[in-house]
């Protein structure tokens, strides 16, 4: 198994027309150099507003493509689920479809699966990228690190090779906001990272912009931390103490000096910064309970419209449409 694998390629693909008719034949270049027992594309087309899912249509009579259509966008992590739940493969490839994932590093990745290793993923090097955005991502992972009881690689992305093991443990976690990278480390498993230099996109513009970022990392952080919570503990505590210090200090100066009407601007100035305080924190609380409210009505976690394959065309099942 560990020399002669089946490998299944799973690519979250979201307006993605102008990259696939190129990325495709370069995947399937590269996989068919490698000693494999067989191979299969997977790609997920996340809801595309542009003619991903025609180019697709054409593909499949070309390549071992399967297309798991979603009915709407559901988010890569969502779709990256469904591809991982539709694997039949020893190993899966998770893979984007617009060449920043170098296809050249999936011999090294394939190699070390080979010398034992059950999952390994590429972690990004960020040398390019803005002193801003290096400055908030070593933060979160920084925060991530030290609040959470799972260390989550920092600079590991989507890029990674897994083993059907960890394909089965991730397919038994029920959860609906789902983080994928803290999920692969939730899991455990014997991982290694991988050093990439992320390319130059080819056709298109990223649909991750600052709030889908953001929302990610809120994510993560209350998937796998509950530090927001405890800061609400600790701060409120630190503020109830200085409330009933200034309080004491009230009581001595009105028992030395007397009582003094002078004094209204830190009273307003003090109510306003509880108050501020207090939303901050019933905001902290509210987005635990909503997280909490989505995975109560156990909603699944994506639609499939429909699945085509080089053979035929398959509507699924009522039964198989909800995962």
């Amino acid at each position: 198994m560990r020399t002669n694998p089946i490998l299944s390629c799973v690519i979250p693909a979201y307006n993605e027309a102008e990259n696939l008719p190129k990325f495709i034949p370069a995947l399937v270049e590269k996989l068919e150099q490698q000693h494999l027992a067989g191979y299969e594309i997977i790609v997920i087309d996340d809801g595309s507003k542009d003619n991903t899912l025609t180019v697709l249509d054409g593909l499949v009579e070309q390549y071992p493509l399967r297309v798991l259509a979603l009915s709407r966008n559901f988010g890569k992590e969502a779709a990256l689920s469904a591809g991982l739940d539709h694997v039949t493969g020893d190993i899966a490839l998770l893979i984007d479809a617009d060449f920043q994932h170098p296809i050249d590093e999936i011999p090294t990745m394939l190699n070390l699966w080979r010398n034992g290793y059950d999952m390994v993923y590429g972690i990004r090097n960020r040398t390019t990228e803005s002193w801003l955005k290096r400055l908030f991502t070593h933060s979160f992972y920084r925060i991530l690190s030290l609040s959470s009881s799972v260390q989550i690689p920092e600079n590991a992305g989507d890029f990674r090779l897994i083993d059907t093991k960890v394909i089965t443990a991730i397919q038994n976690l029920p959860e609906k906001n789902r983080y994928m990278k803290g999920l692969y480390a939730w899991v455990g498993f014997k991982s290694v990272g991988l050093q990439f230099s992320e390319q130059e996109r080819q056709y298109g513009t990223s649909s991750f912009n600052f709030k889908s970022l953001f929302n990610l990392a809120l994510s993560g952080l209350t998937g796998f931390s509950d530090l927001p919570l405890r800061v609400c503990i600790y701060l409120g505590a630190l503020l109830a103490f200085m409330a009933m210090s200034y309080g004491f200090w009230i009581i001595i100066e009105t028992l030395v000096e007397g009582n003094k009407v002078a004094g209204w601007a830190t009273l307003a100035a003090g109510m306003t910064l509880l108050g501020g305080i207090q939303l901050l924190f019933i905001g902290i609380v509210g987005e635990y309970i909503g997280r909490i409210y989505t995975e109560v009505k156990n909603r699944p976690k994506y639609i499939i419209a429909a699945e085509y394959s080089k053979d035929k065309s398959i509507l699924p099942q009522p039964q198989q449409r909800l995962s």
